[in-house]
């Protein structure tokens, strides 16, 4: 029988320098959020731009490298899953969701020097989240994988 897939890949811009905490397990998790656009022509033949924000977590040695090296505006390329979590609004008691990209690869896109990206020197440059990497937000739990890529065992973040 065939598995499902979920898969996101976007390209976009940087809303907001990301913001990055520690678990109380002592795992790094950042959030930020991109924004992509999409030209159309409406029913009047005018050209039209809709922007659309996208929320991203980030976990582990990637987490840390995105909070290092991504900047607001910086474009880049964002690979993960969708992921919808819920919780309870403690002023209402509504129950609230919302939908996130959960990180696995991030490639940062043109020139850091372009985007007000410090200590960068320009190009194009990748990290892969290891495949055994897989936690789920909010929670410290993480899935047994196997073992890790060498890329784990190198000092550069990329």
């Amino acid at each position: 029988m065939a598995r499902g897939l979920n898969k996101a890949m976007l390209i976009g811009h940087l809303g907001t320098d990301p913001e990055m905490r520690v678990t109380t397990s002592g795992q790094s998790v950042v959030n930020f959020t991109i924004a992509t656009n999409e030209n159309f022509k409406d029913s009047s033949g005018n050209l039209q731009e809709r922007t659309e924000w996208h929320r991203i977590v980030a976990w582990g040695k990637l987490a840390e490298i995105c909070n290092q090296y991504l900047k607001k505006g910086r474009q880049v390329y964002i690979e993960g899953r969708l992921q919808t979590r819920s919780w309870d609004d403690n002023r209402t008691g509504e129950k609230k969701y919302t939908t996130e990209i959960v990180c696995t690869d991030m490639q940062m896109l043109g020139s850091g020097r372009d985007q007000g990206n410090q200590g960068f020197d320009g190009g194009s440059s990748s990290y892969q989240q290891p495949p055994a990497q897989n936690t789920t937000y909010g929670n410290d739990l993480q899935e047994k994988g196997g073992e890790g890529s060498e890329q784990d065992k190198d000092d550069l973040p990329f």
